[in-house]
């Protein structure tokens, strides 16, 4: 079987995902690998994108190795796939496949991200391998990449792969109204973060409305007219003090222009099942701030040109970046249906969570996110040094041997059941005991509420 392997990696060679493909290569001779660096070399690619295409057009089974960037796969990888969708190419009947490592933060949108863009070309996509970036070293991991890379001949041996989906009709995007605006300066100071070119009418009408209707000062953020000189490279340079290695200026914009505003709004049209490369550049470049959740008690939106409602990849995706950032979700205007009604209920809410600083508890999205990267700052504190202090400095090792006490009664606890005679004599106490800090709480309360009354 000739394989193409398309590695999104922007280390090319010396990326560690593509070790895994390494390992395989020399256990399976059998079968033609053959890498297309497509991160490191996204920008000669492109200029020239002749040599890709002749390698897509004659591989058997395209195996995409990348590395997870920020919920999905790194912005070189993203680009890679908007040239070869405008390059015209019929991979119709392909197989195709992924290997991944990470510390399983939303792998799995970042899996969905490269099965829906192949499943759009018409390509028979064979679930990949999410594996630990440490797997490698591990014969466990080994014998997971061996076990992986035979299921996957067994498949293309067999013709097994992901259903295709169901090809629904074009969904037409409503058009916005622009109401005239209110006069007097707007106090606040909302800002909108965007990646909209001359050509996205649609969702220039949107931001207008937004704009028009929300009581507060906005800007926008036109990431189309920045100068990025590229995308993040993966070199941890910023590791120990947030400075990137890029002259471009972005670690400084992004903190003094976007960073510093009461609350953020991205507005962008769908493309590839994601917001778009050139936001997955913007997204990337943010590891300026490495794992910390710079932003935490900002309330953002969205506003969305596009079939928002087929893509549950983007809604998880859209819906944990907020849960792990500790962002509350205002809400998503998209043009499907009502657009006014719903941009105008974006703003409303917006407004309400800013006056009222609301900020409910996170979701599983959200506790199971932090979880991980609490778990590698701590790991890597030595290295992430400015992760370390952030993360201490505001309470995130929450650690749960830290809580003794709590494990202390709940040894007294198991030890009383253990006990059958013990256990018969209590009966319904046990219940009783879990309510009384709760019953304590109520009745506070109710001690409160008769002080004010007299």
């Amino acid at each position: 079987m000739k394989i193409l392997v398309l590695n999104g990696s922007p280390k090319g060679k010396n990326s560690v995902t593509l070790q895994t493909v390494n390992y395989l290569q020399l256990l399976y001779p059998a079968h033609s690998f053959e890498v297309l660096h497509v991160g490191a070399q996204i920008k000669a690619l492109e200029t020239n994108f002749t040599s890709a295409k002749q390698a897509l057009q004659t591989a058997d089974l395209l195996l995409f190795a990348y590395p997870v960037y920020t919920f999905i796969a790194p912005y070189q990888l993203h680009r890679f796939i908007e040239l070869v969708k405008a390059a015209d190419i019929d991979l119709a009947g392909k197989y195709a496949s992924q290997v991944t490592t990470s510390k399983h933060f939303y792998d799995v949108t970042a899996h969905r991200y490269i099965q829906d863009n192949c499943q759009d070309l018409g390509v028979k996509f064979v679930r990949g391998l999410s594996a630990d970036m440490d797997d490698l070293q591990a014969e466990s991991g080994r014998k997971q990449a061996r076990d992986f890379f035979e299921f996957l001949c067994w498949s293309v041996e067999n013709d097994r792969y992901e259903p295709l989906p169901a090809q629904l009709p074009p969904a037409d995007s409503k058009p916005t109204t622009v109401p005239a605006a209110a006069a007097g300066q707007k106090p606040g100071d909302v800002v909108v973060v965007t990646d909209c070119g001359p050509e996205d009418t649609a969702l220039q009408g949107m931001i207008d409305r937004f704009r028009a209707v929300l009581p507060r000062a906005t800007r926008v953020v036109n990431l189309r007219e920045y100068p990025f000189k590229g995308g993040c490279l993966g070199c941890f340079h910023c590791a120990s003090d947030g400075a990137c290695v890029y002259t471009d200026g972005f670690d400084h914009m992004l903190r003094e222009e976007i960073q510093t505003a009461e609350s953020i709004i991205y507005a962008f049209t769908i493309k590839d099942h994601s917001m778009g490369a050139r936001f997955k550049l913007y997204d990337d470049r943010q590891f300026c701030n490495g794992h910390r959740t710079v932003t935490m008690g900002m309330p953002m939106g969205y506003l969305i040109n596009g079939a928002y409602s087929r893509e549950f990849n983007l809604q998880m995706i859209v819906e944990g970046r907020a849960q792990v950032g500790g962002n509350f979700l205002a809400g998503v205007a998209t043009n499907e249906t009502d657009p006014d009604t719903a941009i105008d209920q974006l703003a409303h809410t917006l407004c309400y969570a800013l006056e009222h600083r609301y900020a409910p508890p996170s979701n599983f999205y959200g506790v199971g996110g932090m979880k991980i990267f609490r778990d590698l700052i701590w790991l890597m504190q030595g290295m992430m040094k400015a992760d370390h202090r952030f993360y201490k400095a505001h309470g995130q090792y929450d650690f749960p041997q830290k809580k003794w006490p709590t494990m202390l009664a709940m040894y007294l606890v198991g030890a009383m059941q253990a006990s059958p005679t013990l256990r018969d004599k209590m009966g319904g106490k046990m219940t009783e005991g879990m309510l009384m800090p709760y019953t304590q709480v109520l009745e506070k309360v109710k001690a409160e509420q008769k002080k004010q009354q007299k």
